[in-house]
């Protein structure tokens, strides 16, 4: 019996998913509809796939919780349907006046309570928890009329349909869907062969591919984790047979990984949501965005060589490296998809149009050659369709859920007080303010995906930042770098979850190990606050110094984290080469030179020593 129920929901899943998958195509394509269709009808996808299965692998669950899966669905599709049936209803009351229907009452509630259910189910109770207290908070402490607040979260776009489910409706999904083709048709092994062919002989080659790999299919994934799933099943079993730790090992993909997310020219669904906050284009947040996440890369592939050399890790012999020339022979044309997807946001359209230009090029690109030809079948692309379907899932339902909190958030002016509070807490120091949403975007991030927690801060605390002088896409891009990073801070690391699942290793030891590697990435924010230079805003001079400044603090912090630069280092020689780092991170020419300094201070025993051999 059970095995039958498991059978019919995961062919009714499979049906939703491709449905979803074709439907949010035929949007792109043809335009997008009126709010009230696109955004509950996105939604109600979602929630259906969170009550039917996220998976074909079978639950095993009884005849009773099927049937209340299947109950919980039929609410969803219901409450998400009223909205779009009731158009010409809500269009044509007076919000906040006109008094409730006993449908809407019925159809409002039940909406917020599968909401809160399906994003347990899919992104962790974290979430759905933070949700009901502020709606506690709305009714106990506020005092906000129910009524009211229903109309807030279920019949406007400034609640459940807000910015982050529009986000998720018309930019997200279509990424997502374009990624899941791009992975089907091979493009991973043209991310790994080029890697291995640069960085594979060098010391430390393998986590370099790693590093390399990660960075290339984040790319497309914009997923800490499904870059660690991906990546992580080839690169973490080389690095063990090469002789590298468990942990150590875990921990470098799971550091690489994570920085897709950061990664242009596809980054996380945050990134969309940022650019819809802020009034820009999707292509101004790549180029606000890309010499930090090029930092951040460099930082660890810095630390991995340093690391490599250390402990005395070389790299694959040449002969059993791919060429650079034959993976592009064979495999270069599954880059295409990918430069559509560049060319037409350069050309500035709009993020949407590029995502369904590179998935257009998907197929006829791997039809290009034999060698990925064999990839493209009716079969494959329909799984893939399914596939990218279900990994929007938990970003919609996370987005429905913050968007609760951003609808008790504006209703009840609570945003205004967080952010006279943390001033007052700053008492006007900025760097006060930023170790704040420091610690909060790491303590959210922990508890939901990067998304709802990027949202939260540009609700609670990006206001108080801007407040305090801070360039508007700097504290964006702050509170985002926060969100993404909590992914490898433990004690709750998901995406070192992810790759201690694949390495072995003990939890706690990786963990450590990637809040190390990914060192420089907690830095590199503060930074681009202090000297928006670096994200790429300012005269030519002023980018150029800020840039240069910035790669000498990562090179610098990578060698005193490993204890090698120029060979073994002392301790003193560690600490030295450490608070340099620190000072370099000062946007001033005296700065930088003592930084300077301090660096020729640490070499100095080493130079001596040569001198008399």
């Amino acid at each position: 019996m059970r095995s039958g129920w498991d059978a019919v929901a995961t062919r009714i899943a499979r049906s939703v998913a491709f449905a979803m998958a074709v439907f949010h195509l035929w949007v792109g394509f043809f335009g997008v509809p009126d709010a009230l269709v696109l955004r509950p009808a996105h939604l109600g996808f979602a929630l259906v796939l969170a009550f039917l299965g996220l998976s074909d692998k079978p639950t095993g669950a009884s005849g009773w919780r099927r049937a209340a899966d299947l109950l919980f669905a039929f609410v969803a599709i219901a409450g998400s349907a009223y909205p779009l049936l009731s158009r010409d209803y809500i269009y044509n009351r007076f919000i906040y006046v006109d008094p409730l229907r006993p449908a809407d009452w019925l159809a409002g509630i039940a909406l917020v309570a599968v909401l809160r259910e399906a994003t347990r189910r899919a992104v962790g109770p974290a979430l759905p928890l933070t949700a009901l207290a502020f709606l506690a908070y709305a009714l106990l402490v506020a005092r906000a009329d129910p009524a009211v607040l229903l109309e807030q979260l279920y019949l406007s776009t400034e609640g459940i349909y807000g910015i982050p489910v529009s986000v998720s409706a018309t930019y997200v999904v279509l990424f997502v869907l374009f990624g899941a083709l791009v992975e089907r048709t091979g493009t991973g092994r043209l991310f790994t062969d080029l890697a291995l062919a640069v960085a594979g002989h060098s010391a430390g080659g393998p986590a370099k591919v790693a590093c390399i790999t990660s960075a290339l299919f984040g790319t497309v994934s914009g997923s800490a984790v499904a870059n660690v799933m991906t990546t992580g099943t080839f690169t973490i079993p080389l690095m063990r047979r090469l002789g590298y730790r468990a942990g150590f090992a875990g921990a470098v993909e799971a550091v690489a990984s994570t920085g897709g997310q950061l990664m242009p020219p596809v980054m996380g669904a945050a990134a969309f949501i940022m650019a819809e906050f802020l009034g820009v284009s999707y292509l101004r947040v790549t180029i606000w965005a890309l010499l930090p996440a090029l930092l951040y890369y460099l930082a660890l592939f810095a630390t991995i060589h340093f690391e490599s050399r250390r402990a005395g890790l070389s790299g694959l012999a040449r002969e059993q490296l791919p060429s650079a020339v034959q993976a592009l022979r064979d495999w270069g044309h599954l880059a295409l998809p990918l430069a559509v997807v560049v060319a037409l946001l350069l050309g500035g359209f709009s993020a949407a149009f590029a995502a369904l230009g590179g998935t257009a090029a998907v197929v006829p690109a791997a039809l290009l050659r034999a060698t990925s030809r064999s990839q493209v079948t009716l079969a494959r692309m329909a799984d893939a369709l399914i596939a990218g379907a279900r990994n929007t899932v938990s970003v919609a339902l996370a987005c429905g859920c913050a968007g609760i909190v951003i609808g008790v958030i504006t209703l009840t002016g609570l945003g205004l007080t967080f952010t006279s509070l943390v001033v007052a807490l700053a008492r006007d120091s900025l760097l006060i303010a930023l170790v704040l949403t420091m610690v909060a975007g790491i303590v959210l991030g922990m508890g939901m995906p990067t998304s709802p927690a990027y949202i939260m801060q540009v609700a609670l605390l990006v206001p108080a930042l801007v407040k305090l002088g801070v360039m508007p896409a700097a504290a964006h891009l702050f509170a985002l770098y926060f969100a993404v990073l909590s992914a490898i801070t433990p004690p709750v690391a998901l995406a070192v979850y992810a790759a201690n699942g694949l390495s072995g290793g003990k939890l706690w030891e990786t963990g450590m190990l990637a809040l190390k590697l990914g060192l420089a990435g907690f830095i590199v924010p503060f930074m681009f606050v202090f000297a928006p230079a670096l994200l790429l805003e300012g005269s030519w001079k002023d980018i150029l110094l800020s840039s240069t400044v910035a790669i000498a603090m990562v090179i610098v912090l990578a060698a005193a984290l490993a204890g090698w630069a120029w060979g073994p280092l002392t301790l003193g020689q560690r600490l030295t080469l450490a608070i340099a780092a620190v000072v370099l991170t000062v946007p001033k020419p005296l700065a930088y030179l003592a930084g300077l300094a301090l660096v020729l201070l640490a070499a100095v025993p080493d130079l001596r020593r040569r001198r008399a051999g």
